[in-house]
């Protein structure tokens, strides 16, 4: 689709669909924050390690033979993951376990996992 498919041809403000916008818009800060939510999606190997924690938590070491990747690089997403509250830690002894947050973590990857099959199927 070329950019003059996307232009209005009738050149006509609708107020109405604009005050509605303008009364749903969350604020600046709001706004901010969820398009750095949406930035750690971004990243395939973080992806796999939610996809991975779906079955329940998992230790690094877990993680890192599932994924076949080093402990270190699996250590590194798991920061910056419970950094933006996506995983929660619970430790026992030497050991530490990671898990999803809550439901919503779920529920956004399910949803672009079946948004993108459902284009798949088109």
């Amino acid at each position: 689709m070329d950019d003059k498919n996307l232009l209005c041809k009738e050149h006509r403000i609708h107020p109405e669909q604009i005050h509605q916008a303008q009364n749903n818009m969350p604020d600046s800060d709001t706004l901010f924050e969820v398009a750095e939510l949406f930035k750690l999606f971004g990243d395939h190997t973080r992806i796999r390690i939610i996809c991975a924690l779906y079955v329940g938590e998992m230790c690094v070491c877990d993680l890192a033979q599932f994924l076949n990747m080093g402990q270190s690089a699996i250590s590194h997403q798991l920061r910056l993951l419970k950094a933006a509250r996506l995983i929660r830690v619970r430790r026992r002894g030497r050991s530490a376990f990671y898990s999803l947050d809550d439901d919503h973590i779920n529920a956004i990857v399910s949803q672009g996992i079946e948004h993108v099959m459902e284009e798949r199927n088109k």
